[in-house]
């Protein structure tokens, strides 16, 4: 797996290098913005870690690029700030993880695998009237088209490939944001609401079901 690992700091650097070779991945280095820029938007890298102080920016600007430029690339952020607004403003900018440094090695391996997995299932879902296309990130329903950010994405898609079954708030920020670190936040509950603001209509039942006391559901 060719992973792209943008980090100024040579300790950490050579620290996270020799543990994905160990596991068997290829990994190129960039030192900064403006030397990760290119690799980022070639799409030949199957995931980008990436550290947000870089000596000539922040790395949310790589991330913004990125999917402006629609590279679906997963990027992992690897940063020292801590802050959930910071996490979630990341995550909803187009980033699919944050870890926090210091971290432990196993950790950052075992969200490399998570977010490199290739059996997610099928391209296209279809539940409650919608129809997902995980290819060209679009869903519709009856001709409508419905133009949805990163994260409202990855929440929608969790809940549709599991269509008919409850599933609770941990459950889902572990499937879509890749954490349980958030549990003290209602960011599960905020990006429902985002989503049923634009899916729900005032002649049909919500599109997401409310279970109370547990979590939420997509009807089949």
């Amino acid at each position: 797996m060719r992973i792209l690992l943008v980090e100024d700091e040579d300790r950490i650097a050579s620290f996270v290098i020799k543990g994905l070779l160990g596991e068997g991945h290829l990994v190129e280095r960039a030192g900064s913005g403006s030397e990760a820029l290119e690799p980022a938007l070639s799409g030949r890298f199957d995931l980008i870690l990436l550290d947000l102080k870089l000596p000539d920016g922040d790395g949310r600007e790589i991330v913004r690029r990125m999917r402006t430029s629609q590279v679906l690339t997963p990027v992992l952020v690897l940063s020292a700030i801590g802050e959930i607004e910071d996490k979630v403003e990341l995550l909803d900018m187009g980033a699919n993880d944050y870890l926090t440094k210091p971290f432990a090695f196993r950790e950052l391996a075992a969200r490399v695998r998570a977010l490199t997995r290739t059996d997610r299932g099928p391209e296209t879902v279809e539940a409650a009237g919608l129809t997902l296309n995980t290819r060209t990130r679009v869903v519709t329903r009856d001709q409508r088209r419905y133009h949805l950010s990163s994260r409202e994405f990855a929440l929608l898609e969790c809940l549709m490939r599991h269509a008919g079954e409850t599933m609770a708030r941990a459950d889902i920020l572990q499937a879509v944001w890749g954490t349980s670190s958030y549990t003290e936040s209602n960011v599960v509950d905020v990006y429902v609401r985002y989503l049923r603001r634009k899916l729900d209509t005032p002649d049909t039942q919500s599109v997401i079901e409310t279970v109370r006391g547990v979590g939420y559901r997509v009807a089949r």
